[in-house]
C-alpha cells in the first residue's frame, strides 16, 4: 500500500437530527445526519413527511395553483387540435389546387412556366413580363433618311 495517500480512517461519532448517536469508523471524527433507524417511518412505522429543502411546501403551493386555475377539459382541447388540423388540411387542399391549375393550364405563347408558377402562388392573375418576351417584342428600326 502506498505511503500518505490514503485519508485517516479513525472512530468517529454519528449524530441523527431526533437526537440519537453511536460510534462507528470513518475517516471523518464527527457526522451529522437527518434521519437514523431510530427515527426513519420505515423502521418505525409511522406516517410521516420528511421535508427536505421545502419540497413539501412547493408541492402544496402546486396543488393549490392548480386548484384555483382548473385545466381545460379534455374535450376542450381536443376541439382545439381538431381546428388546428382541418385548418391545416384546408391549406393543403389550397396548394394543391393551384397546382393543379397550374399544371392544367395551357401554356401561353411565349410564357415560361417558371413565372406562371410564381405568379400563381403570389395570386397575381398576370405574370410580369419576361426576359424572353421583353426581347422577343419588335423595336422600331429606323430608315437612311432619318439618319441625316
Amino acid at each position: 500500500m502506498k505511503q500518505g495517500i490514503h485519508p485517516n480512517y479513525q472512530l468517529a461519532t454519528v449524530n441523527c437530527a431526533c437526537g440519537n448517536s453511536w460510534t462507528t469508523r470513518s475517516t471523518r471524527p464527527v457526522v451529522n445526519v437527518d434521519v437514523c433507524s431510530a427515527c426513519h417511518p420505515f423502521y418505525t412505522g409511522e406516517q410521516r413527511i420528511v421535508d427536505t429543502a421545502g419540497q413539501v411546501e412547493r408541492f402544496m403551493r402546486r396543488v393549490e395553483n392548480a386548484q384555483a386555475a382548473p385545466r381545460r377539459k379534455k374535450v376542450e382541447r381536443r376541439e382545439e387540435k381538431l381546428e388546428q388540423r382541418r385548418r391545416l388540411e384546408e391549406m393543403r387542399s389550397n396548394e394543391e389546387e393551384v397546382e393543379m391549375a397550374i399544371t392544367d393550364a395551357p401554356p401561353r405563347r411565349g410564357e415560361d412556366t417558371a413565372a406562371r408558377m410564381a405568379a400563381a402562388m403570389a395570386g397575381a392573375d398576370e405574370p410580369e413580363a419576361t426576359i424572353d418576351e421583353a426581347a422577343a417584342e419588335p423595336t422600331p428600326t429606323t430608315t437612311g433618311s432619318d439618319n441625316a
